[in-house]
């Protein structure tokens, strides 16, 4: 397709684009002119990736990286300033992006890759940071446990992440509930020491290295679990002398004298103490008294009573209480008095209610 201009310039068309020009002198000498009517190359570097691209060793890497320009841009990598190893990394170009793919990261992909994007003389760069983080250390190892502590010690990783490994972290885990805690942060040692474990439970450990870019993914566990023994305390309580609580009887209320009406009931009390309880028994006039029905003998508690049942003149005598144990025996006495009622009596207490002796 051919269109003539004003300034006699044949213009020459194909698919959209300007093939060339031509004057429509009769010389034919052709000019191409294609880099008038070209676009800019532009590079629109994700968000993601404008800062630090951190990913863990043996991750996919897959990068897309869209971009601007007519006609179809030249697109070129390079990492660190050389040239890819095209052994480890691949690259995808299309007309709209670009592609980088790593299948299995490595600590020695880490580094600055640069994009660049050429049209003609006009270019456009970016620059992408990848840091790949570190391996996990290759085995730990509990060493002994006593007391209350742990030994550990564990074998540094294999991938630091193409940076130094600047510290541990080490946790500790209880069997019984299965949560870890953060023991030790930022150590930088390969042996450690774990304290103030709680008697009677069993632990086990894990340590995470670290670099500069953060902490592995993955950790390495004990195999063996730090089972903290209980110690064999046996409660031996005091030994005390046994207390002799023995003792002879003793009256702590004695008998007292008193005075009875015959035909009316009476009872005489007293209280005794002793260990064993000691056994009672009650006299008048130095006799026995035993299972004579007109006695009542009770004894409850230490408390001795002697209940004398419708007594006449020929009861009142001396009465004797006796306890005896083991340890002893001890006597109290009174003396009890019955008294006869006389009839003159009554009748001067009669008179005296009727009024006739004043």
């Amino acid at each position: 397709m051919e269109k003539v201009c004003p300034d006699r310039f044949h213009v020459c068309f194909k698919l959209g684009q300007i093939i060339m020009i031509k004057e429509t002198r009769p010389w034919t000498n052709m000019v191409d002119l294609t880099h008038l009517f070209s676009d800019r190359p532009k590079i629109r570097m994700p968000r993601n990736l404008r800062s630090c691209y951190v990913k863990q060793v043996g991750e996919q890497i897959n990068l897309v990286i869209p971009f601007l320009g007519k006609p179809k841009p030249v697109v070129s990598w390079l990492k660190d300033g050389q040239p890819l190893d095209v052994k480890r990394v691949n690259i995808r170009n299309s007309d709209k992006d670009s592609i980088l793919f790593i299948r299995t990261s490595q600590r020695e992909d880490s580094g600055v890759y640069e994009m660049t994007v050429k049209v003609d003389s006009f270019e456009d760069k970016a620059f992408i940071t990848l840091q790949i983080l570190p391996g996990p250390p290759v085995s730990m190892k509990l060493v002994d446990a006593w007391g209350f502590n742990a030994a550990l010690e564990w074998i540094p990783p294999k991938d630091n992440g193409n940076t130094d490994i600047t510290g541990y972290t080490v946790q500790k885990a209880d069997r019984k509930t299965g949560e870890w805690f953060t023991v030790l942060e930022h150590y930088h040692r390969l042996t450690a020491t774990v304290s103030d474990l709680i008697m009677g439970n069993s632990y086990a450990f894990r340590v995470f290295s670290e670099n500069q870019v953060g902490m592995s993914e993955k950790s390495a566990v004990t195999k063996e679990v730090a089972t903290i023994q209980k110690t064999g305390i046996v409660y031996k309580p005091p030994e005390y002398p046994e207390h002799d609580f023995s003792e002879a009887p003793k009256f702590t209320t004695p008998l007292n004298d008193r005075a009875a009406t015959v035909g009316y009931t009476t009872k005489l009390l007293c209280s005794v103490r002793g260990s064993p309880k000691p056994k009672i028994e009650w006299l008048k006039n130095q006799m026995v008294i035993g299972d004579d029905p007109k006695f009542r003998q009770i004894s409850n508690q230490g408390i001795c009573s002697l209940e004398i049942r419708k007594p006449c003149s020929f009861d009142g005598g001396v009465y004797t209480c006796r306890a005896k144990n083991a340890q002893g025996e001890a006597t109290v006495s009174c003396k009890l008095e019955v008294k006869r009622m006389y009839l003159n009596h009554w009748l001067s207490q009669e008179d005296h209610y009727r009024g006739l002796i004043p």
